[in-house]
């Protein structure tokens, strides 16, 4: 992704800004400063602050000790005037400065540390507070054709992951050993990072959540793998298949099959116009129909970017409506308290005529040897 492209960013969250009724926005280090200019700077306790006033040039300020890092990442080819500080020097007197006399109200990006908001709320007195997630939600929830291209590239990656499971899913080893090659292969297979690693066997697999533990995989053990990371581009990948180690006992057979058919109901029914409640209620009536719907407790989605959990979440309540460029999760799950569970994820695109998955492998249950 060019300079081209975090340059129009840029502007475009000016014109946000201004449009939300902001006098500025302050972002420090995290997904929106990468997102504004494509620098992935590193949270500290020193101050590096995107100053991005609606009507004036912004200025990204930085840790003299810093000013290498930022320049190296290519923020100088954005036109983007960079302000160092010194360690005698107060960055937020440098902050104060840099806003626009007239400012009333800046917007802070919700990842800002307390630390950081209260300092600037007391060094810039009689300015108001708000947060600048609403201006640039909107300019995050619709991906580029760009963008869209590098979920695609993280879903293939997490997909070749997946292929690989064979190798070092078998009975007699334990969870966090089975993670351990799953975290190596996520690098290997494209990523420059492992974001998160489930791998819940037996009666672990009815946690959503769960990690790994040294519990011992047994022959018969159904098997939740959720496994993600981020790419070089900054994009992230989530996706879940359930594996059976041996022959699973019948009731899991019978639910598993629920679960997929709801799944892809669900990714069928994403298209242009649909609200976000809606894909949920797809799934959920699938499950509930069956008789499992209070081991269905979680919501069926959530978006994914550059953050892993991010706009638009689909849920009961959202009424927000599907629009082309959108990306999120699709994972409904079952879970039987002490026994096993299962749940079965794929991100999925909304396009201009319906729902693009960027996962691949399959759905249906892969038993392995056991």
């Amino acid at each position: 992704m060019g300079s081209d492209l975090f340059t129009a960013r840029l502007k475009r969250a000016q014109a946000a800004t201004a449009e939300a009724g902001l006098d500025a926005l302050l972002i420090t280090p995290g997904p929106d400063l990468r997102y504004l200019t494509g620098y992935v700077a590193k949270p500290l306790e020193r101050l590096t602050c995107l100053v991005l006033p609606a009507d004036a040039d912004p200025v990204l300020i930085v840790p003299f000790l810093e000013r290498a890092a930022a320049e190296a990442a290519g923020v100088g080819e954005l036109g983007l005037e960079i302000a160092d500080w010194q360690e005698t020097d107060d960055p937020i007197a440098l902050v104060r400065q840099l806003l626009p006399a007239s400012t009333k109200v800046y917007g802070l990006d919700d990842h800002m540390w307390a630390e950081k908001v209260l300092r600037l709320r007391a060094g810039i007195p009689g300015v108001e507070q708000a947060l600048a997630g609403g201006v640039l939600r909107e300019l995050r929830i619709r991906k580029t054709p760009e963008e869209v291209q590098a979920l695609r590239d993280a879903g293939a990656a997490i997909d070749r992951v997946h292929a690989r499971i064979a190798e070092w899913l078998r009975p007699g080893r334990t969870e966090a050993e089975v993670g351990r090659d799953i975290g190596d292969a996520i690098v290997a297979e494209g990523h420059v990072r492992a974001d998160f690693i489930i791998v819940g066997s037996g009666p672990n697999g009815a946690s959503p959540h769960h990690d790994v533990s040294d519990r011992v995989i047994q022959p018969g053990d159904p098997v939740v793998v959720d496994i993600g990371g981020t790419t070089e581009a900054g994009y992230c990948s989530d996706e879940t298949r359930t594996y059976a180690v041996g022959e699973p006992d019948a009731e899991f057979r019978r639910y598993y099959e629920v679960l997929l058919e709801a799944q892809m109901a669900a990714c069928d029914a994403v298209r242009p116009g649909v609200e976000c409640q809606e894909i949920d209620r797809v799934a959920r009536r699938v499950i509930t129909d069956a008789g499992y719907g209070e081991y269905f407790i979680h919501r069926t989605g959530h978006g994914i970017g550059m953050e892993g959990h991010e706009h638009p979440y689909i849920v009961e309540g959202n009424t927000e409506v599907l629009e082309p460029g959108m990306a999120f999760s699709i994972e409904p799950g079952i879970y039987l308290p002490g026994r096993h569970g299962a749940r079965i994820e794929d991100i999925v695109v909304c396009t201009d005529t319906g729902g693009e998955r960027v996962n691949l492998t399959p759905r249906e249950l892969i038993v392995l040897p056991g």
